[in-house]
């Protein structure tokens, strides 16, 4: 068994490496691939003797009365957020990020298949092109067959005619939540609750320009690419496409 100090001194790198993003779980996750076996609570234990405290909190929705009424637009997922295959249904939605100089909006598609992030898109005001460019940044870099479900709320950028013109020419069905239902689009909220935890929350940005620059680095080369999911069996998106590839 590995002495205390030593346990220690691993556990600080990985959560140093992550930017405190990282609990007990994952954390034991990596030691496990570097070779090292420890127990969770014992890993739980030294981070409190430590004060390593991940960031963030559980979330919990507001109550939502589920007996609303439908939209005339299609809702395709229902809820049910699971496929076979990457690139067939993607779901999308726009937050804000706040400066000290103005909003940035944050425009992102993520692949219910793998989380990974095909597209995104970021800009100082909130028209229906964050959301085209997003769309094509995606496209370009996966190139979907034809009747992707790309689903989201009903945002005038996503129900524009531009935007819908611009799915339908690239073979895109569109799907849309109940107006009001943070349940419809629950994997888009997680993810900008994820983001919102480890990154803006904690993060003072003094510019736009500022916050685009640390959210493509969180995107591009530590989400995609290195942050693990629970749900993926522990490893980041780009991985499990290539373990199931």
């Amino acid at each position: 068994m590995l002495e205390n100090d030593v346990l220690s001194t691993e556990i600080r790198k990985i959560f140093e490496e992550h930017i405190g993003r990282y609990g007990s779980i994952r954390i034991s996750k990596v030691l496990e691939q570097k070779g090292i076996k420890a127990n969770r609570k014992r890993i739980s234990k030294l981070m409190r003797n430590m004060k390593l405290l991940p960031k963030g909190t559980r979330y919990r929705y507001k109550h939502y009365n589920q007996e609303s009424s439908s939209i005339e637009r299609p809702n395709l997922l229902n809820q049910s957020f699971q496929t076979d295959d990457k690139n067939t249904i993607w779901v999308g939605d726009i937050t804000y990020v706040p400066t000290k100089k103005g909003l940035l909006y944050l425009t992102v598609f993520l692949d219910i298949y793998s989380l990974k992030v095909p597209g995104w898109s970021m800009g100082k005001k909130m028209k229906d092109t964050l959301v085209m460019d997003a769309f094509m940044q995606a496209y370009g870099r996966e190139r979907p067959n034809k009747g992707l479900i790309v689903h989201t709320d009903q945002g005038s950028q996503f129900t524009s005619g531009n935007f819908q013109i611009l799915q339908r020419t690239h073979g895109a069905v569109s799907s849309v939540s109940r107006k009001g239902n943070p349940y419809d689009n629950a994997l888009m909220e997680s993810f900008y609750r994820t983001i919102k935890r480890e990154l803006i929350q904690d993060t003072a940005f003094e510019t736009p320009e500022q916050a685009q620059q640390e959210i493509f680095k969180y995107i591009e080369l530590y989400y995609n690419t290195k942050r693990m999911h629970s749900s993926l069996g522990y490893v980041s998106p780009v991985q499990f496409e290539e373990l199931n590839s």
